[in-house]
């Protein structure tokens, strides 16, 4: 019988923080990669995403399920980001965005939570050892402009 677990994307980005060269991290994200961790990878490093939840620390209540028990992944509600970026849904009143982020963030398991807030403060750079534009570039095929070449 096969294995059918899926990593949490936290845990896919704990294995590049881990691995030791660049090529082995560039491996892993090809070996992972999926469309949500395309999307959170870009929405922290591309510099025309702007991100319209305030920078720092987001006052929610952390989930304590234990991992794999959570009520949803960040692979899941990766698809409703667009409307915390700038252009993305420009109809939303900014109290019910927020509203909306700090829910998501509450049915994740605290990793992911805390990666996403990372990435909203464009820090997976810092959090994540030798993930670099260069890594993410090549690992997903995208020019200077984060996008497939």
């Amino acid at each position: 019988m096969q294995d059918t677990y899926t990593p949490l994307l936290s845990e896919v980005l704990k294995k590049v923080h881990n691995a030791k060269t660049k090529e082995k991290k560039i491996e892993l994200l090809k070996q992972y990669d999926c469309e949500s961790l395309r999307m959170v990878i870009k929405s922290s490093f591309d510099p025309n995403i702007e991100w319209l939840i305030p920078e720092g620390d987001v006052p929610f209540k952390a989930n304590e399920s234990e991992e794999g028990t959570e009520h949803t992944m960040l692979r899941k509600e990766a698809r409703k980001l667009y409307r915390f970026i700038k252009g993305g849904d420009n109809t939303l009143p900014q109290f019910k965005r927020e509203n909306m982020f700090i829910q998501i963030l509450e049915g994740l398991h605290i990793t992911e939570a805390q990666l996403l807030i990372d990435a909203k403060d464009k820090k997976l750079h810092q959090v994540y050892k030798g993930l670099s534009k260069e890594v993410v570039k090549e690992a997903f095929g995208w020019n200077d402009n984060f996008q497939r070449s």
